[in-house]
């Protein structure tokens, strides 16, 4: 996560391929230290004119790789104990969270949906490519969790993923599969306020009143101010998320299956700020994994108890001494941790934008890393983290570099 505007402004290769892709609204932006934001390139198709991609079909994710089937619910959570912070006159505070489970093979209904169109013409809009992209391209992306399906049986841990600023819960669906399949139920939220529209059950859409808090701001000062207060609400957003999923009444019909004693938390670009900002306020959260986020909301003097967290981000762009922030965090952090970087990758590298972007025809030169990699790569490391951290495996990945990941740098600042 950088800085600058985030609503209108996007910078770098990443956005521009994005914005040909239909999904610029998932806009990053310059950095902390620039003075504005950085030029877009224009990319084009990678075979053909832009004329090839008048009809195209809508995209799939990858299809997990675990032994469970994958199953879907979404919860619509109040917080009468918080007034919104970004629009007082809304009310309570309001989550919408995505849950998926490991699931019985050959239960369930239809794959869950990706998003709403309404949400998927917001994202087109904001880009002036409503006329150029069909909302339900973005809307019908494939998925492979199932609607109403039946748990597994057993008892799974609990790992939490938190989008970037400005980004939809969706980005993270095929990392929240994976997670799933493999024996975790991950609870992805969307932020209100914070994106560029959610749409509640009732109809209603939340856009980003966030963004424009952060445009408003006079200097880079003020914004990364306003940005570490986003990190830090959504660790109060997560500590209410986990007394309704693993408290006395929770929320959620299949609570049994969630082991409240295994803990863990990613996070894309300022979710993975918010990683370490729940694991600051929140004991209960036991391993935590930043990715591509700058920590806006620095990681505490103190540490963080001796839990273990794993930064993964761009190389060199969050490599040692390009990111203070990532390099002040590695010399707080206390526990077990390791500061991973991936040769040609992009802010969105760790998201579902690749496989989107590369299945419609589109070349980023300045993330080059194929999709087929970038998944690979972010579901192998991130899910070995989380094996050894909640589930005490063995993770030989994570013990250095290997033939097999080139791309991937073991920092060792």
């Amino acid at each position: 996560m950088t800085i600058s505007s985030l609503r209108n402004r996007p910078a770098g290769a990443v956005a521009a391929a994005l914005a040909l892709a239909g999904l610029a609204a998932l806009a990053t932006a310059a950095p902390a230290s620039a003075s504005g934001p950085a030029p877009a390139t224009a990319l084009a198709p990678a075979s053909a004119g832009p004329g090839d991609l008048a009809e195209p079909s809508p995209p799939t994710l990858p299809p997990p790789t675990g032994r469970y089937a994958t199953g879907r619910d979404t919860l619509l959570l109040t917080d009468h104990a918080r007034t919104d912070p970004w629009v007082p006159a809304a009310g309570p505070r309001r989550l919408l969270v995505s849950l998926n489970y490991p699931a019985r093979p050959g239960t369930g209904g239809d794959p869950a949906p990706y998003m709403t169109e309404e949400e998927a013409r917001l994202m087109l809009a904001q880009r002036g490519l409503e006329d150029v992209v069909p909302s339900e391209l973005v809307s019908d992306i494939g998925t492979h969790a199932r609607t109403a399906a039946r748990p597994a049986p057993g008892r799974f841990p609990l790992v939490l993923l938190s989008p970037g600023f400005g980004t939809p819960r969706a980005t993270l669906t095929g990392l929240a599969e994976e997670l799933a399949s493999r024996g975790y139920v991950v609870a992805t939220a969307d932020h209100p306020y914070e994106s560029t529209g959610t749409q509640l059950p009732d109809g209603r859409v939340l856009t980003c009143a966030a963004c424009d808090k952060v445009d408003a701001q006079p200097d880079q000062a003020a914004r990364r101010a306003v940005l570490a207060d986003v990190s830090a609400g959504r660790a109060d957003d997560f500590s209410f998320l986990l007394d309704r999923l693993t408290g006395p009444d929770p929320a959620w019909r299949h609570a049994r299956t969630i082991d409240p004693r295994r803990v863990g938390m990613a996070g894309h670009s300022i979710g993975g700020n918010a990683a370490s900002s729940t694991m600051a306020a929140d004991r209960r959260v036991d391993a935590g994994v930043n990715m591509d986020g700058t920590f806006f909301d620095p990681a505490p003097a103190r540490g963080l108890g001796g839990r273990p967290f794993l930064m993964l981000g761009t190389d060199p762009g969050h490599g040692p001494g390009t990111d203070d922030s990532w390099d002040h965090a590695w010399a707080r952090l206390d526990g077990f941790k390791r500061w991973l970087t991936v040769r040609d990758s992009g802010h969105f590298t760790f998201t579902d934008i690749p496989e989107i972007g590369e299945q419609l025809g589109i070349e980023d030169p300045d993330a080059p890393l194929s999709a087929a990699r970038s998944t690979t790569i972010t579901r192998s490391f991130v899910t070995a983290f989380f094996d050894r951290s909640l589930h005490g495996r063995p993770a030989r990945l994570l013990d250095g570099p290997t033939p097999a990941d080139p791309e991937v740098l073991f920092q060792r600042p």
